[in-house]
């Protein structure tokens, strides 16, 4: 179902996003900006784009297309295989990948070319997650396990929740440590003021990452990061929280970064028991090119 507005401004010197997003109950600012990158939002029958400032009477037109409906078809896509076995698969996700379809993000993630890959994938309660029993966001490279049958689905969450298996990440930081490592504990619950953002709120779910700091350059560092909770976006709102946010992250981070497709943040290590054997498993993978690139002009400014 398609929707159409039609507004006139009565406040002047607000972005066209944040204006129609804080007209329009049911489109978010991310959302909106989408549909202005789209063409489907005019002004004075004028494109115009997000930072646009409004002016007294401008007359803005939001055509709001249906959402394309979502279904679980196989897609040959790519996948970077560390391990598989009857039980599990280990993949290596690409920094811009969707783990699942969304209303946003429909097709072309890790779960369509999943679904080309292998017929059996565990069933999930969502519908739309088979396989799925961890994520990382779509900026976000590395490891991810991926549950075959339901017993592995069932052991793999079990070993998330009693804080079994292992995950490390790599992260390049603003900032610099006066100590080598650190743990931040501090809940995490949804931003009050911004429903697309989480925060370190004092009714949020416990949350707990613990950090190492492995090199030093000018205004930034190298850390590792491993998780004792999963909460969204943990890692990205804890260092945040404590004044070192992850370099090129476009919600939690500076304006003024590292250049790169999103946050310098990868799942380098993962590890856990195989559902059956319950032999330990331990995978590893490099940074992508342009994070291993980016800490290589980092040591040469030293």
């Amino acid at each position: 179902m398609t929707n159409d507005y039609n507004l006139t401004v009565d406040k002047a010197g607000i972005r066209l996003d944040k204006y129609i997003a804080d007209q329009i109950e049911d489109l978010s600012r991310t959302r909106v900006g989408e549909l202005i990158k789209d063409g489907e939002i005019t002004v004075n029958n004028k494109k115009e784009k997000a930072s646009y400032k409004v002016i007294l009477n401008d007359e803005v037109k939001v055509h709001v297309p249906a959402l394309k409906p979502l279904s679980l078809e196989p897609e040959n896509i790519p996948l970077d295989i560390i391990y598989e076995d009857d039980d599990v698969i280990v993949v290596n996700k690409p920094q811009g990948m969707v783990v699942h379809p969304s209303a946003g993000h429909p097709d072309h993630t890790l779960v369509n070319a999943l679904l080309y890959h292998t017929k059996d994938l565990a069933s999930s309660p969502e519908g739309f997650r088979p396989g799925i029993v961890h994520r990382i966001d779509k900026d976000t490279s590395g490891l991810l396990m991926i549950a075959k049958t339901p017993t592995a689905r069932e052991s793999l969450e079990y070993q998330l929740a009693n804080k079994i298996n292992k995950r490390l990440y790599l992260a390049i930081v603003h900032g610099n440590f006066g100590e080598e490592a650190g743990k931040i504990d501090a809940p995490i619950g949804r931003n009050p003021l911004d429903r697309k953002k989480m925060a370190v709120v004092e009714n949020g779910k416990h949350a707990v990452t613990h950090f190492k700091v492995l090199e030093q350059y000018q205004g930034f560092s190298l850390i590792q990061c491993q998780l004792e909770t999963g909460r969204t976006h943990q890692i990205r709102v804890h260092l945040s929280y404590i004044g070192h946010p992850v370099a090129g992250d476009p919600l939690y981070g500076l304006k003024n970064t590292l250049k790169g497709n999103g946050q310098f943040l990868h799942a380098q290590v993962l590890g856990f028991n195989q559902p059956t054997t319950n032999d330990w498993l331990e995978f590893s993978t490099p940074v992508p090119t342009i994070f291993h690139d980016t800490l290589e002009t980092l040591r040469k400014r030293m």
